[in-house]
């Protein structure tokens, strides 16, 4: 609040009614930047809910459509992708463009997108809906974007910390909604994508009511060639993580995406030296706290993922496994999953005073010590309902804090322009991560299964699995508090970002 906002000239006695109101009553700035956190935290959300919604109806899809395990499988990873090609660049538009005209284009399509995939009679419309409600993951960059255009620095940490916490927030919600919605004897799929359409709808009226059109523009034209590298690398980085288990991890198909990869990375760095105006600037790409930011975020987004296939794995493991709880989805979602999922979303404001105070690098360190205590009292002790809800609610807080620290450590070290892109990248960094957990997961759980089971019994993961996925994760943890205690220090802005990047000081 600036000290224009009152004419500071007037008698003593106005100049003191004046000071008392503005105690009282809140000034229209600070109306609007609480209006404008709350709307794009329900955009936000959308994400996050999206990507995990299908998770738990996977199995009945495929009885719905009468498809295949391995073909249902295809509904998660038709998001995957298209939220790997979209997110950067749709970012990079929203920087050169306009952000909320972009935002409010992505909305539109992940309303589309919903809609398509609550309507569809096969599984090629629905793969269909699900590509499209891929695009909604640039949703997240877009909003931290103008969160950083539209607010003082004094309000931006925690602003961008509870805008953070939904994504975190969503898939929970997402999990737990699936099996709200999807219970009795005839469950019907299609009326999770009707309720994802409806979030989206009105995420999508809220943003053209109230978000602000104001904001940096850089224009120029779109790096379409440096698009389709990007795109391409990262669709055959994640095709194998996401299909590898279905095609075997030695099989042709799976190590010649990934060399064809390596190749095409090699071709996109190519392509961003030569381009005037890249889609990704590489001297920001390989900035030592951007790309130290993106590994933490890889992690945390393995160490999340991990926790919510784990635990909702975990606690519907049949009883006579010796180690399972016998939970339904519903009861797996409610009782294991929900009370992380609360944690995450009340812990993002603290996490954003934290960053405030000790700034992002700190913050990311205690979010690593935190998630690494919930691990370890995970592998110790997930025996009982009780251990297996603390350590979720110890994880949910270690994401949230995480979640609120990484945009911190973009802003700090990008211009205004590259926020959008830049912010694009450290969401999928988080997506490959997720993907890396999902693969390792299914893969310890379908090697190692449990012997003697009573006859009729389906095939069931023995313990170790779990365990082994738990110390994983922990691990992971561990790779990110070193990431920031050694990564993270303190670094000058190569010459491209020099002077243009925001003063933080505390921030790397």
């Amino acid at each position: 609040m600036t000290s224009s906002i009152y004419v500071l000239k007037l008698s003593g006695t106005i100049q003191n009614l004046s000071a008392r109101e503005s105690r009282e009553t809140p000034m229209p700035q600070e109306r609007k930047g609480g209006t404008l956190v709350a709307v794009l935290s329900l955009a936000a959300m959308v994400v996050s809910l999206m990507q995990t919604q299908a998770v738990p109806i996977l199995g009945l899809i495929a009885g719905k459509l009468g498809t295949s395990a391995a073909n249902a499988g295809w509904v998660t990873t038709a998001t995957l992708l298209s939220a790997a090609v979209m997110t950067p660049l749709l970012g990079r538009v929203g920087d050169q463009f306009g952000k909320k005209r972009t935002l409010l284009a992505v909305l539109a399509l992940a309303v589309a997108g919903s809609a398509v995939a609550a309507v569809a009679g096969s599984l090629w419309l629905l793969l269909a809906g699900r590509a499209l409600q891929g695009a909604a993951t640039a949703i997240f960059p877009l909003a931290l974007s103008i969160l950083r255009e539209e607010l003082p620095p004094a309000k931006l940490h925690g602003a961008m910390a509870v805008v953070s916490g939904t994504l975190a927030f969503g898939s929970g919600l997402g999990l737990v909604v699936t099996g709200l919605l999807t219970q009795g004897t005839d469950p019907d799929y299609r009326i999770v994508f009707w309720f994802s359409t409806v979030v989206a709808a009105i995420a999508l009226g809220l943003v053209a009511a109230r978000v602000p059109a104001t904001g940096h523009r850089g224009g120029g034209r779109i790096d379409l060639l440096g698009a389709l590298t990007l795109g391409g690398f990262l669709v055959l980085l994640l095709l194998p993580l996401s299909q590898g288990n279905a095609w075997g991890w030695t099989s042709a198909a799976t190590l010649g995406c990934f060399a064809a990869s390596a190749l095409v990375a090699a071709l996109w760095v190519a392509v961003e030296r030569r381009v005037a105006a890249p889609l990704v600037d590489l001297a920001m790409f390989t900035h030592r706290p951007v790309l130290f930011t993106n590994l933490a975020g890889m992690f945390v987004g393995f160490a999340m993922f991990v926790q919510f296939l784990g635990v909702s794995y975990l606690a519907q493991m049949p009883e006579f496994t010796g180690y399972g709880f016998g939970a339904s989805v519903l009861r797996a979602s409610l009782e294991f999953l929900l009370p992380g999922t609360i944690a995450s979303m009340l812990a993002a404001p603290l996490g954003g005073m934290l960053v405030g105070r000790s700034g992002p690098r700190h913050t990311l360190v205690v979010s690593s010590g935190i998630g690494l205590m919930g691990y370890l009292w995970l592998i110790a002790a997930h025996g009982t309902p009780f251990s297996v809800i603390v350590a979720g609610i110890l994880v949910g807080v270690s994401v949230s804090f995480a979640y609120a620290s990484m945009p911190a450590l973009i802003a700090a070290s990008v211009p205004h322009h590259q926020s959008g892109v830049a912010n694009g990248i450290n969401s999928i960094s988080r997506t490959v991560g997720s993907s890396l957990a999902s693969a390792i997961f299914t893969t310890l759980l379908t090697s190692n299964t449990l012997k003697n089971l009573p006859p009729g019994a389906p095939e069931l993961p023995a313990e170790s699995g779990f365990t082994t996925a738990f110390v994983i994760a922990a691990v992971a943890y561990a790779i990110t508090a070193a990431v920031a205690l050694f990564g993270l220090r303190p670094a000058h802005a190569p010459a491209g970002l020099r002077g243009e990047a925001v003063k933080e000081p505390a921030a790397v």
